[in-house]
C-alpha cells in the first residue's frame, strides 16, 4: 500500500526508471541463482570436509564484498527522495512502537514505586511505634529501683508464708477432728475389741507425722526418708501407705518418705 502511494507520487519518467532498475536487479538475481545451482558441489562422502570448504568460500566472498563500495541503485533524486521518505516512515513507526513499550514500562515502574513507598511508610510507622514503646519500657525499668524489686519479692514471700500457715492450720484442724490421737481404753474394751497394737504414750498425731515427712522432703531432697520409731502409730503409717501419701524404702521397711506428687 505504501509502495503504491510512493509510485503514485512519482513522475512517469521516474516510474519507468524504477521499473527498469527492478527488472535489471531481478535478472541479476536469477543469474546468480542459476550459477549457485550449477556450481553446487556433488555429494561428498565426508560432510565435515564439505562444511569446511563452504565456510572458507563464504569467508572469501565476505571479504570481497567488504571491499566493494556501496552504490546507489538509482541516481534519480525523485526516486531517492521517495525511498528516503518510505524509510523514514518505517523508522518513525518502529520508534513509536518502542516509545509505547517504554511508556507502558514506565507506568508499571511508577506504580511499583508508589507501592514500595507506601510499604516503606508503613514500616517507618511500625518502627517509630516500636521505638516509642521500647523507650517507655526503658524509662519504666529505670524508675523501678532495686529496693522496690526486693520489697516486692519480700511481700510475695510473706504472702506465701501466710498462705502456707493457713493451709497447715486447716490441715491440722481437719486431722484433729476426723483423725484424732488414739485414746487408752479400759481393759474390758481392749479384750472385746482385740486391739492388735499396743498404744504408746509418746505417740504423735497424724498432722505431726505429715509435717516431719514434708520438712524432710524439703530440707534434704536427696535423702527424704524418715526412720519409723515407736512414736509413729502403725495404723497411721498403714493409712498413709494405703492411700499413696507415703512410700516405704525399697530396702528398709522401717523408713518412710512422702510420695512425689509432681
Amino acid at each position: 500500500m505504501a509502495d503504491g502511494r510512493a509510485a503514485a507520487q512519482l513522475s512517469e519518467a521516474a516510474q519507468s526508471e524504477l521499473l527498469d532498475i527492478c527488472e535489471e536487479q531481478f535478472a541479476q538475481l536469477e543469474k546468480l541463482q542459476n550459477e549457485i545451482i550449477l556450481c553446487e558441489p556433488d555429494f561428498c562422502e565426508n560432510p565435515q570436509e564439505q562444511s569446511v570448504k563452504r565456510l572458507i568460500a563464504t569467508e572469501a566472498e565476505l571479504k570481497q564484498w567488504s571491499t566493494v563500495e556501496p552504490q546507489l541503485l538509482a541516481e534519480n533524486s525523485e526516486i531517492l527522495l521517495e525511498a528516503g521518505k518510505e524509510e523514514m516512515h518505517k523508522l518513525c513507526s518502529e520508534l513509536e512502537m518502542v516509545a509505547s513499550c517504554f511508556e507502558a514500562k514506565r507506568d508499571k515502574l511508577k506504580e511499583t514505586k508508589e507501592l514500595e513507598l507506601k510499604w516503606l511508610e508503613e514500616k517507618k510507622q511500625v518502627l517509630a511505634a516500636a521505638s516509642g514503646h521500647s523507650e517507655r519500657l526503658q524509662i519504666e525499668k529505670e524508675k523501678l529501683s532495686e529496693h522496690t524489686i526486693l520489697q516486692d519479692i519480700k511481700e510475695k514471700i510473706q504472702k506465701m508464708k501466710v498462705y502456707q500457715e493457713r493451709l497447715m492450720e486447716s490441715l491440722a484442724y481437719i486431722l484433729e477432728k476426723h483423725v484424732p490421737l488414739p485414746q487408752e481404753d479400759s481393759s474390758t474394751n481392749k479384750k472385746k475389741k482385740n486391739v492388735p497394737h499396743e498404744i504408746h504414750e509418746n505417740l504423735i498425731s497424724l498432722n505431726e507425722i505429715l509435717e516431719i515427712l514434708m520438712n524432710k522432703a524439703l530440707n534434704t531432697p536427696h535423702d527424704p526418708y524418715v526412720a519409723i520409731d515407736d512414736t509413729f502409730w502403725p495404723p497411721y503409717v498403714e493409712m498413709l501407705l494405703r492411700y499413696g501419701i507415703a512410700v516405704r524404702h525399697h530396702e528398709n521397711n522401717f523408713k518412710l518418705r512422702l510420695e512425689t506428687f509432681f
